[in-house]
């Protein structure tokens, strides 16, 4: 039990932190990425499927946005929602890094491909509401200036408790992993890359305004997302530990792969990327083949689709449809081959 808890600690602070990082560069940039998609009509496709490959769930909300105030396609949407694998993204990066750029990359060539053919069958079919919804947001120039220049040691004098306990928790983060404590028990790259991405939201933490301490940092990552991540992987854990021990997944998979493809897409169909976690940690652990947990990643979207079920019921099921085939017929297709 002490190794899961490290382990949902270690993930949990490593999705967080990068989810700043995120943040931070979201807000850097004013949404300036968002304009530039809307005007580029005929790479539309391309520029949706790397901003969903975006580890979080930005780059998909910024689409549904978009999407639901008509300046993209239904094929678009697809395509984005495929290559996503919201804060998954973060942990299949943690847990399996020698395979995580090639699933990122087959997401990417499955997304585009699947979204243009949507858009030729269905006529580059819109949304028919003008309902908007926001995925994130940029504030006030003055109040969102990512590093403000000359005012850093300013505003250390007003500091808030929100910026010291995050500074502190990240100082013990460091520590612990520098230690061995949490993560690498030796010296390799996966710790220095660890101390390197924590040591980054250290440098963001103190020299952001203390408005985007308090509000996009603690009010939007810390406060609503890393309670979520934390419980979701710890339940991950615990469910793949007690597969492991009491079920011997492990030897029986070869038997049940077809139904677990199955399971894995129906998984998919939610809404949220916890689900997902248990998969990744299967495969991380060798219990389950290559091509079930890049089924698994083509049908699942994070929260990317929360807010297109707020739009519009009939085009969440469509789109939920549309990938749950994709992942079907992609993980039918490894499976056969032995993937």
């Amino acid at each position: 039990m002490t190794e899961i808890a490290k382990h949902t600690l270690l993930i949990t602070s490593f999705v967080t932190i990068m989810m700043v990082v995120v943040e931070y560069f979201n807000v850097l940039s004013s949404g300036r990425w968002q304009r530039l998609l809307s005007q580029q009509h005929r790479s539309q496709h391309l520029y949706a499927a790397l901003l969903g490959a975006v580890p979080g769930c930005l780059g998909a909300f910024a689409i549904t946005a978009m999407y639901s105030h008509g300046i993209v396609t239904l094929g678009v949407l697809v395509t984005t929602m495929i290559a996503t694998t919201g804060e998954a993204s973060f942990v299949i990066l943690t847990m399996v890094p020698r395979q995580a750029f090639l699933i990122f990359a087959i997401l990417l060539l499955v997304s585009i491909g699947v979204g243009l053919l949507i858009d030729l069958f269905w006529r580059h079919r819109k949304t028919q509401s003008g309902l908007a919804c926001n995925g994130f947001i940029v504030h006030n120039e003055n109040l969102c200036a990512s590093y403000p220049k000359g005012h850093i040691l300013d505003q250390w004098h007003d500091c808030s408790f929100t910026r010291v306990a995050l500074i502190i928790v990240l100082l013990a983060l460091v520590i612990a992993v520098a230690f061995g404590q949490l993560g690498p028990e030796k010296w390799n790259v996966a710790r220095v890359t660890f101390i390197l991405i924590f040591l980054c939201a250290l440098f963001i933490v103190g020299t952001v305004p203390n408005h985007f301490v308090d509000h996009h940092l603690w009010r939007h990552v810390f406060r609503i997302h890393t309670p979520r991540i934390f419980f979701w992987t710890l339940g991950a854990l615990l469910v793949v530990h007690l597969l492991n021990n009491s079920l011997q997944i492990e030897g029986n998979w070869n038997q049940e792969k077809w139904l677990i493809l199955l399971l894995v897409c129906l998984l998919g169909l939610i809404p949220d990327s916890g689900p997902h976690l248990a998969f990744v940690t299967l495969y991380s652990q060798g219990t389950i083949p290559f091509s079930i947990l890049v089924a698994s990643c083509v049908v699942q979207d994070g929260h990317g689709m929360i807010p297109v079920l707020a739009h519009s019921r009939q085009d969440f099921l469509i789109v939920k449809g549309i990938n749950f085939m994709a992942g079907a017929i992609l993980g039918s297709v490894g499976l056969s081959l032995g993937i």
